[in-house]
C-alpha cells in the first residue's frame, strides 16, 4: 500500500501520493527543520499494523533537528500506521515500511536526504548493535564504522554513540570519548551521548568529568533518574569518589 496523505485532521480522505501532496522542503537549511515534529500513532489498530516499528525507523533515520514521538489515535483507523506531521498538521497513512518512512523523510528534509544511503546506514547500525549485544565489540565497531563512512544525513549521532559504547567495551576509552563527543556535537540534546561520555570518563578514572557528563544527561532527560542502569552508574561513581575521600 502506498503512502497516503489525508486532509489535515479531517474525515475526508484523499488518494494523492505523499510524494505529490506533502509540501516539499527544497533547501538544506536546518532552521527550516527545527520545528518539525512527527507524531506516530501507537494505539491498538496502528500498533497491529506496525506503527511501533515505524516509530523506531523514523527515530533512527530522522536528522536531530526533527522530533519523532509516539501519540494516541489520529483517526482513520485501518489506514495505518498513521502519523501527523506538525506544524502543518498533515496526516499520513499507510507508513508501514522502512522504505515508506525514508520517502516521507526525503520529502520533508529536501535534497540533502538520500533514502537509500540512510536506510543502508540504519541497517548497518542495527547489525552492529546486534553484534555488540552478542559480545562481538570488534565486529560492531567495523559495521558502525562502515555506516558512518556512508555519511547519512539522519541518525549519524546514534551511529557515533553506538560506536562509542562498543569502543568502551574494547577498552579504547579515548576513541570512545571522541565518538561520544561527536554524537553530542551533532545532537546536543542526546542524553545517551553524555552517558557514553560519562562511561568513558569513568573508564579513564576521571571522576569529576564523569559526574559532570552524567549530570548533563540528567538535565536533558530527568526520567533517566528512574533507570536501573543509570542508578548503577551513579552508585559506582559515588563509591569511587568516596574511596578517594576516605
Amino acid at each position: 500500500m502506498a503512502l497516503t496523505t489525508f486532509s489535515p485532521f479531517s474525515s475526508h480522505r484523499t488518494k494523492a501520493s505523499i510524494l505529490a501532496s506533502l509540501t516539499p522542503n527544497t533547501n538544506n537549511d536546518n532552521s527550516s527543520k527545527s520545528n518539525i515534529e512527527i507524531r506516530v500513532c501507537v494505539n491498538r489498530t496502528c500498533a497491529r499494523q506496525g506503527s511501533r516499528e515505524t516509530l523506531l525507523t523514523l527515530s533512527g533515520l530522522a536528522p536531530p533537528e526533527f522530533s519523532v514521538v509516539s501519540c494516541g489515535c489520529l483517526g482513520h483507523c485501518g489506514a495505518g500506521p498513521n502519523l501527523a506531521v506538525l506544524p502543518k498538521g498533515e496526516l499520513v497513512g499507510y507508513c508501514s515500511s522502512p522504505a515508506q518512512a525514508s520517502k516521507l523523510l526525503s520529502k520533508l528534509c529536501g535534497p540533502g536526504f538520500n533514502p537509500s544511503t540512510n536506510l543502508a546506514a540504519l541497517q548497518l547500525r542495527k547489525k552492529g548493535e546486534m553484534e555488540l549485544e552478542k559480545g562481538n565489540a570488534a565486529e560492531a565497531v567495523k559495521l558502525l564504522s562502515q555506516a558512518i563512512e556512508l555519511k547519512p544525513s539522519g541518525g549519524l549521532h546514534f551511529l557515533y554513540n553506538s560506536r562509542s559504547v562498543a569502543k568502551i567495551t574494547m577498552g579504547e576509552n579515548g576513541d570512545a570519548l571522541s565518538d561520544a563527543k561527536e554524537a553530542c556535537k551533532i545532537a546536543p540534546n542526546l542524553y545517551q551521548g553524555y552517558i557514553s561520555q560519562g562511561d568513558a570518563f569513568m573508564a579513564m578514572e576521571e571522576w569529576d568529568s564523569a559526574e559532570q557528563a552524567y549530570a548533563t544527561a540528567l538535565d536533558i532527560d530527568p526520567s533517566i533518574r528512574r533507570s536501573r542502569s543509570f542508578k548503577a552508574r551513579i552508585a559506582k561513581l559515588q563509591e569511587k569518589i568516596s574511596s578517594i575521600n576516605a
